[in-house]
């Protein structure tokens, strides 16, 4: 009992102190937790006149699939697709920025923009109408397997050509629409008399017909006058230009000619000539690109398809036969798309001449390199 006796007291004496001293201390104690709690709220909210900083974002992420990343470029800046091949003309897809060099009049430009992602299509589909009859029905059963090598961003516009430009409908991207415009283009068995667009304009006529002389003499359904083809190829891809040169104020898709010729031409059908159309061609950045058919696979060398696709930095391609057509439609439309694309400011070289030389170098050795030759002043490629 007296052992409990003390122990009580011990309880009451020490436990009356206890309860005292957290009388005197809960205050402080509250105090305290109150500024610790006022301190973090305080280093976890923005301080004034600041902005809270934005996620980091990963530069290098991929796009999401159907949407086109864009790109903004300088008004004065020129802008040069590149195809690179190698030896065996397949395509080169995995150069880096470092490994091109681009010059302009001989001097080297810094590359103020690089880019290797596809590119969408705005194209000119541009049909030969006065081909001889055995290559115009290979055409025309090939045409529908273009829509094979078109992505759901590309566009086409389906034009034909003979001594008129004969304009489509317009531009068409849903590819069930343009299969159904490609079904329904024939090649005339004999060239038109007369033009079924204004576009252009290759001459007088009376009631549609050719008031330039001779009645015409038709062989194997190539239109003859004197001798000399009457087919204007040269104003039916300038008017296959001027379809073009608006459609893209921006600069984010490819424009392409797409010429399924002979390269026949008659020079003195022509309303423009060969250099005022590569001026046009040159100046909106727009390249052809060619399958060759008939007489073209044989005279390859010597004829007009060659020459707009070379010197645009397109390319061609020949063939005979609907099957080998069809397998070059496909190859014309991937290779237009995946290009390179490298811009610069021109710098260092004469602004008053009125055309510039543009060369384009690959470090790695047997490759081939598809880039247009220049530029006229005034006209800075868009």
């Amino acid at each position: 009992m007296a052992e409990v006796t003390r122990a009580d007291k011990f309880i009451k004496k020490f436990g009356l102190r206890t309860m005292k001293s957290l009388r005197k201390t809960f205050p402080l104690v509250c105090g305290l937790l109150l500024v610790v709690l006022l301190t973090q709220l305080g280093a976890q909210a923005p301080q004034q006149g600041t902005t809270p900083a934005a996620p980091e974002q990963n530069p290098q992420s991929p796009a999401q699939p159907g949407r086109q990343g864009k790109i903004v470029f300088s008004v004065n800046q020129v802008v040069v697709p590149v195809t690179v091949k190698d030896g065996s003309g397949r395509l080169i897809a995995d150069l880096r920025r470092d490994e091109f060099r681009i010059f302009e009049d001989n001097v080297e430009q810094r590359i103020a923009y690089f880019g290797a992602d596809p590119t969408p299509i705005s194209m000119v589909l541009l049909i030969d109408n006065d081909l001889k009859s055995k290559d115009a029905r290979q055409v025309s059963e090939s045409l529908r397997a273009i829509v094979a090598g078109l992505s759901l961003n590309d566009e086409a516009f389906v034009c034909r050509f003979d001594q008129f430009f004969h304009e489509g409908k317009g531009f068409i991207a849903d590819q069930d629409k343009l299969l159904t415009e490609l079904k329904r283009t024939h090649l005339d068995d004999e060239p038109s008399v007369g033009p079924s667009s204004s576009a252009i304009s290759n001459g007088p006529s009376i009631n549609g017909h050719s008031a330039m002389g001779d009645a015409p003499n038709i062989a194997g359904g190539v239109l003859n006058i004197k001798g000399q083809p009457t087919k204007a190829l040269d104003d039916a891809v300038y008017a296959a230009a001027q379809l073009l040169k608006d459609r893209d104020p921006e600069r984010q898709r490819r424009k392409i000619i797409f010429l399924i010729s002979d390269g026949v031409n008659g020079p003195k059908f022509n309303v423009n000539n060969y250099d005022t159309v590569l001026k046009e061609l040159l100046r909106y950045n727009i390249s052809v690109y060619g399958v060759g058919v008939g007489s073209a696979f044989f005279d390859r060398r010597f004829e007009r398809l060659s020459k707009y696709a070379h010197d645009t930095g397109g390319d061609v391609y020949y063939g005979l036969k609907s099957r080998a057509m069809e397998e070059l439609y496909a190859k014309v439309t991937e290779e237009a798309r995946n290009q390179y694309t490298l811009a610069y400011s021109p710098s260092g070289t004469d602004r008053g001449a009125e055309y510039h030389s543009i060369e384009v170098r690959v470090k790695r050795e047997g490759m081939t390199i598809l880039t247009r030759g220049g530029y006229y002043a005034g006209a800075t490629p868009r």
